[in-house]
């Protein structure tokens, strides 16, 4: 029976789906599109733990706070590590999403994307943390499926398709056929991973110590998964590990490459193992749709053409690739009776009173 309280307040809210990523959350909200793209930083007060900051305010704090501060990411690996602060990040990008359309008494449905693979504990802590912070219904789906929704891909239909979603904590490779995920993979190797090889290359190398902020915008400006037609060059700036003083220096794509192979080979691997446990008759549909990639890992350059070459199949970028998964699960809620069976049980066996 609906909580008539819930029905009311409900008349004021809207439904919500959002990607709660290790390195940035995103907000889409049911006929707007995507209201919030902000990194998961909260900046928090050590012994207090009071929340000073969310979002890009925190993330701008990184590394530079005083010894009272601290900046942190309450998701590793896609999964919560501090309930309390995801809770708080939550209720302040649920608040704030409602605020810019002007709502009160924020009530929404909320769908949120979890990794494959992940426990029933972790599922529950996602599930409890947005019930806190004020969704009256939430719901989870697996972020492959998710990413698949939001890419466009006919999840739902009796042919194959697969999604290769490269995050900032995980790597989600999934198959789909008639709604349900036949095949999936999931890695904690994506974007974080990558920009820690960076910034161990530069301190094994050139005795350099650069920060993740350093080593993120390298990532982005020359990274690459494959040869570039034209390959650049790039400035790291850091602290000598010997003498202790700045120091600046030149770096190149190529080497940037050598320094993510570890990673990528990694991800290419389990690519392979995927399509290798993957039935014969959705191999033969993967060849004609080919394998689609999402994520802010998927904008790496050349890694589609490493895909392809390794997997023998066409890999596409999809459209916006960073927004797939919060698309995806505000899709859902648009359609909920059509696509209610593509979402994840929480195993609810919370006792009820009778009458409830």
């Amino acid at each position: 029976m609906i909580n008539p309280i819930d029905a009311f307040l409900g008349l004021f809210s809207l439904d919500i789906g959002i990607d709660l990523g290790t390195a940035n959350t995103l907000v889409y909200v049911r006929g707007k599109g995507i209201v919030i793209n902000e990194p998961s930083w909260v900046a928090i007060e050590r012994g207090s733990r009071k929340v000073l900051a969310i979002g890009s305010e925190a993330k701008e704090m990184v590394g530079r706070t005083p010894a009272n501060i601290v900046a942190i990411r309450p998701l590793r690996d896609g999964v919560i590590s501090e309930f309390d602060v995801t809770e708080a990040m939550l209720d302040y990008f649920i608040k704030k999403a409602h605020s810019q359309l002007l709502l009160p008494f924020p009530r929404p449905r909320v769908v949120v994307g979890i990794p494959s693979g992940v426990t029933e504990v972790e599922k529950r802590a996602v599930y409890d943390a947005a019930i806190s912070a004020g969704a009256r219904e939430a719901f989870l789906i697996e972020e492959p499926m998710a990413a698949a929704i939001g890419a466009g891909m006919p999840v739902t239909e009796a042919r194959g398709s697969m999604v290769v979603d490269i995050g900032g904590g995980t790597t989600e490779v999934g198959v789909f056929c008639l709604g349900g995920i036949v095949v999936s993979r999931s890695l904690r190797i994506a974007g974080d991973e990558m920009d820690e090889d960076i910034m161990q290359y530069a301190r094994q190398k050139y005795n350099l110590y650069i920060g993740e902020r350093m080593a993120e915008r390298t990532k982005i400006t020359i990274g690459s998964a494959y040869p570039l037609p034209e390959e650049m060059t790039m400035i790291l700036r850091g602290r000598n590990l010997v003498t202790g003083l700045p120091e600046a220096v030149e770096v190149s794509s190529i080497e940037i490459r050598e320094a993510l192979s570890g990673s990528v080979g990694i991800i290419l691997d389990v690519i392979r193992d995927t399509l290798d446990e993957t039935p014969p008759e959705l191999v033969a549909d993967l060849m004609e749709t080919g394998i689609c990639l999402a994520g802010g890992g998927s904008q790496l350059k050349g890694v589609a053409e490493r895909i392809s070459e390794e997997s023998n199949m066409r890999a596409w970028v999809a459209q916006d690739s960073m927004t797939c998964v919060a698309r995806g699960a505000g899709k859902v809620l648009e359609s909920l009776d059509m696509l209610r069976e593509v979402l994840v049980s929480t195993d609810d066996r919370r006792p009820r009173r009778p009458g409830f």
